[in-house]
């Protein structure tokens, strides 16, 4: 049985992609990896700091879809 073909630019339905950047929101980013996405900077930054102190040798940073900037958690 032959799956549908479906452009790259097609929407998807279901859960995001992991392999593409969100269009909204803030994303926290843990080692060049998409995470969890939050509504606002001060609840994805809370979450990065959160996990930053528990596991300091992480690299966290906090991805603004809208603007596409990446903002490093020291």
């Amino acid at each position: 049985m032959k799956k549908p073909v479906r452009s790259i630019d097609e929407p998807e339905q279901g859960a995001p992609r992991a392999d593409r950047p969100p269009t909204e929101g803030f994303v926290v980013i843990v080692d060049g990896h998409f995470k969890s996405e939050f509504n606002t900077a001060e609840a994805a930054e809370s979450s990065g700091r959160k996990l930053k102190s528990a596991y300091p040798m992480l690299k966290i940073e906090i991805y603004d879809a809208v603007t596409k900037v990446r903002t490093l958690l020291s």
